[in-house]
């Protein structure tokens, strides 16, 4: 039996861990090019807890993957309407896949969204992050291409929703 996921938010002492966790995932996995002005702020995790919720997936006491659990209100929700919530910069560490790392984040931002009496969560994904698409489809979310957008010219991103 694999170690319990603890989702949780994430400390001040780990936000560097953190910002590191992020780019490695992005970048090493292809998903971002290490010229990429983006890359800083995937390493900006402090921004991210200021701005945010950052949760961290602990597993076995080490941090295995990060969100940004993005309420209403928060800069970084980019799509999201007054009363739905999103996630940014899912993370999981590769030795961490298959855990269960990945889907424990989206349940803890799912369960976030509907305890504040939220109507959906949003979120916006590359085209090529295949293993996260069916993630989210395996959890319920639906495509919503009315919502696709490009955020720079040329970077192409999906949406999808999830009523809570």
């Amino acid at each position: 039996m694999s170690d319990p996921v603890i989702v949780r938010p994430a400390r001040p002492d780990e936000y560097a861990l953190v910002g590191e966790l992020t780019v490695e995932v992005y970048v090493a996995g292809g998903l971002v090019s290490p010229e990429s002005s983006y890359v800083a702020a995937l390493r900006d995790a402090a921004d991210r807890a200021a701005k945010s919720d950052l949760l961290v997936a602990e597993v076995a006491g080490e941090v295995a993957g990060a969100v940004a659990y993005c309420p209403p209100g928060s800069p970084y929700a980019e799509l999201a309407g007054p009363d739905e919530a999103e996630f940014r910069m899912l993370a999981v560490r590769e030795k961490a896949r298959g855990e269960g790392v990945g889907r424990a984040m989206v349940r803890a931002c799912t369960d976030r969204a509907r305890a504040a009496g939220l109507t959906a969560v949003r979120l916006s994904t590359q085209r090529n992050m295949d293993d996260a698409h069916r993630l989210y489809e395996r959890m319920g979310f639906v495509r919503t291409p009315d919502r696709d957008w490009e955020p720079v010219p040329g970077l192409k991103l999906i949406t999808y929703a999830l009523a809570v």
